[in-house]
């Protein structure tokens, strides 16, 4: 009979599928009916009646099934979470591949999609529980690369077994190294490295191929879209103040999801969890709620499905800080640079809707940064391809920000993939964009700073030589840097005409460099370039005059303590000045005093890019006292200050005679620019000149260096 039937199929018309397909909906609500009931109706005296009705719908049914390989395609990609994703659900699921009703292509088909919503499956526990399961399909050559990538996203430290290492370092020799069995090898030997005594590449790469974006587009959709027609309100972030947010693009995944464990069971471990050397179970996210309480259950914590709420949450950002298990970094940074290379990419900024939820995903990034006082690298590697394609417009204080947390290493391809884009965007934007580019460069070099003074004091028990060649290459990546905002600080100077503005963020980075020796610690001097020196010296600027003094003096001191080092026997000088550096430094100096102090500004300059011009041709443009013309009081930074000066000492005098301001008066005029804040020129004068005798105080120009 069901054969005759089922033969008979393809050939009836439209009316008998439709038909068909009610009686698919009546054999499915029989299917619901209770067995005890059921018993009972087949007891009855209408037992041939209704089992005559179910043969009927049943037949239709079981040859729709029969069809199962396409339908059964369909339905996977079908299957669009809206909020999460029952464990139980996956479970039953995974339970059918093991049989035979599943083609090779739909098992595949399948992992995929639980790739892509293993973030919304609501818990896990069980499905950890089917690892040795997984395991087992790394043997399917067409399964293992997904295979490799759920167990991935699956392995605990006691997930890692010798005979499951031995099996990947088999599959290893027998198929070469492909990405996801380095990736999986590289998790296995973080929590185990006495297992897997094999060199891996430690170079932070995508070990996987991208997650399905239809899938992940239609999951956006979907939950766009009801969030967007829900009349209740969201909930708050766990451990935060500020509302959940409404833009579910690149934010979908930044809240802890609603666990499907009941309330009961909630309890129950909150009572196990009141003891502190209570180890077998681990702590949900879902009870933490604050700070004593993460102190607490600290070595038990057990991180929510989405790795993406960690950034909001401030008490797991506070776990993330002082951790050492780095498979908690690596599942953050694997999230972030899927992420980061799926979603977060210009094209997709067409709008200025997607732009803003952009610009709050960055800046979420930003703040956590920030909160962790240390560089991501999926945010490194993302501006690494994104800068090349990017206008200096969009999200232009996010992007940044980001890239003053560049993680400090002695990465060959910086210069390639960071400082070239940014240089062409430098010399093409306006001098906002380029005053904001020097902040963020100054930012970035003192947090590399700050990081090779944590680092190298915690590795000073090494190896002196390991620590040395480390030490060298910091130090050329650090100089590379300050070489490179050199050169393009030099060349904005002219595009912008020396602007006052550029010239106060250019000195400010100088700041930060002239005591990179004594303030950081690191064996480094560079001096400014001469296209930022003179212009600064020359200017009629007296904020930017005074901070140049200052800069200097804070040269001097850092070469001094850099020679008397030298000359310790306390302490071994693995690094030394160049004397070219001393040389720089002499020549500036001398350029600085001769111009505010001795009124030789054109004699004694020998830099290549100096002052230095001859009397004869001095004479030629008849400017009268041309020597005193960048003295502290004719300086057209300093000569405001005089006038002023002039006014208070000789206010009935409107001649201006700035000649009078010599002998006693040069001192207290001193006096007057010291106490109108000028204290970068009061340290440089303090510590450059020297008087050569008490009773010389008197004369003005008798001074020397």
């Amino acid at each position: 009979m069901l054969q005759s039937k089922s033969s008979k199929t393809p050939k009836e018309p439209l009316q008998q599928h439709q038909k068909s397909q009610s009686g698919l909906s009546a054999w499915l609500k029989v299917g619901r009916i209770d067995p005890e009931k059921s018993v009972q109706d087949h007891q009855s005296l209408d037992h041939q009646e209704n089992y005559s009705k179910q043969e009927d719908s049943l037949e239709p049914a079981l040859s729709y099934f029969a069809k199962a390989d396409t339908v059964n395609t369909r339905l996977l990609k079908s299957l669009i979470p809206e909020s999460v994703v029952p464990e139980t659900s996956v479970v039953s699921a995974v339970s059918w591949l093991c049989v035979s009703k599943c083609s090779s292509n739909i098992q595949v088909l399948f992992l995929r999609w639980l790739i892509t919503v293993f973030d919304f499956i609501d818990h896990k526990e069980d499905l950890r529980a089917l690892y040795g399961f997984f395991f087992f399909f790394l043997q399917e050559e067409m399964m293992c690369p997904y295979i490799c990538h759920v167990l991935y996203l699956l392995t605990r430290k006691e997930n890692v077994k010798p005979f499951r290492v031995r099996r990947l370092l088999d599959l290893q020799a027998k198929t070469g190294m492909r990405s996801y069995l380095q990736a999986l090898l590289s998790l296995y030997k973080l929590f185990c490295p006495e297992l897997v005594s094999i060199t891996l590449p430690t170079k932070t790469k995508i070990y996987f191929k991208n997650a399905e974006d239809p899938w992940k587009a239609a999951i956006k959709t979907i939950r766009q879209r009801r969030l967007e027609n829900s009349p209740v309100p969201q909930p708050l972030f766990l451990g935060a103040a500020q509302p959940r947010s409404q833009k579910r693009k690149w934010n979908a995944q930044l809240v802890i999801p609603a666990s499907s464990t009941n309330r009961s069971h909630l309890e129950g471990v909150r009572e196990k969890n009141t003891d502190l050397y209570s180890t077998d179970e681990y702590f949900p996210v879902e009870l933490l709620q604050n700070f004593p309480q993460l102190l607490q259950n600290i070595h038990r914590l057990e991180f929510p499905s989405r790795m993406g709420s960690v950034l909001t949450n401030p008490l797991l950002l506070h776990y993330i800080n002082c951790t050492k298990d780095e498979s908690v970094y690596l599942r953050l940074y694997y999230w972030l640079s899927q992420t980061l290379q799926e979603e977060c990419t210009w094209c997709v900024v067409e709008n200025g809707q997607n732009e803003e939820e952009f610009r709050d995903f960055l800046e979420i990034l930003c703040r956590v940064q920030c909160f962790l006082h240390e560089g991501l690298a999926p945010c490194e590697e993302f501006l690494y391809r994104s800068l090349p394609l990017w206008d200096g417009l969009c999200c232009r204080s996010q992007i940044l920000r980001l890239v003053s947390w560049i993680p400090l290493n002695s990465m060959y391809e910086i210069k390639s993939y960071l400082y070239d884009p940014l240089a062409q965007l430098f010399f093409t934007s306006s001098l906002y964009f380029k005053c904001s580019v020097l902040e963020s460069l100054k930012r970035l070099l003192r947090n590399w700073l700050n990081w090779q003074m944590v680092h190298l004091d915690s590795a000073a028990d090494s190896q002196t030589h390991s620590l040395n060649t480390t030490s060298s290459g910091l130090v050329n990546t650090v100089a590379e840097l300050i070489h490179f905002v050199g050169m393009i600080s030099t060349v904005a100077l002219r595009l912008e005409s020396n602007h006052t503005f550029l010239l106060y963020f250019i000195l400010d980075f100088y700041e930060t460099v002239c005591d990179v020796y004594l303030k950081y610690n690191m064996p480094l001097l560079i001096m400014p370039p001469a296209g930022v020196f003179y212009p600064v010296l020359l200017g009629m600027d007296s904020v930017n005059l005074n901070q140049l003094c200052y800069i200097m003096y804070r040269y001097r001191a850092n070469l001094v303590a850099a020679k008397e080092n030298e000359h310790s026997e306390k302490e071994i000088q693995q690094f030394r000045f160049s004397s070219e550096t001393y040389k720089e430094y002499n020549q500036y100096i001398t350029a600085m005093v001769g111009c505010l102090w001795t009124s030789n500004a054109f004699q004694k300059d020998t830099h290549p890019q100096g002052l230095h011009i001859d009397d004869e041709l001095l004479n030629k443009t008849g400017v009268k006292e041309f020597k005193t013309s960048f003295n502290i009081v004719y300086h057209p930074a300093m000569i405001g200050y005089a006038v002023q000066f002039l006014q208070q000492a000789w206010p009935d005098d409107t001649t201006f005679n700035f000649s009078l301001i010599r002998g006693k008066k040069w001192n207290w005029y001193l006096k007057y620019l010291y106490a109108k804040g000028l204290e970068g020129l009061k340290v440089f004068i303090e510590s450059s000149i020297s008087r050569v005798s008490q009773a010389s105080h008197n004369k003005a120009g008798n001074m020397e260096m």
